[in-house]
């Protein structure tokens, strides 16, 4: 591999919007991040963000005329 065009890794701080702060590896020191494995409905099997997303298919179903039968 050639030298010098390799981007140096450090250790680096995850800061959440929910307050976990996790360390792992990246080219930057800090990153903030919006949502975690800590707070994500998929990881904590909370539901209270998907909520809307069942009306958003509905409403699709409702704006092309698409029956549950088809």
């Amino acid at each position: 591999m050639r030298d010098g065009i390799h981007p140096e890794y450090v250790d680096a701080t995850v800061h959440c919007s929910c307050g976990h702060t996790f360390t792992t590896r990246s080219t930057k020191s800090n990153i903030r991040v919006d949502v975690c494995s800590n707070c994500h409905p998929f990881y904590t099997g909370s539901a209270g963000r998907l909520v809307d997303a069942a009306g958003q298919v509905e409403r699709f179903n409702r704006r092309f005329n698409i029956k549950k039968d088809q």
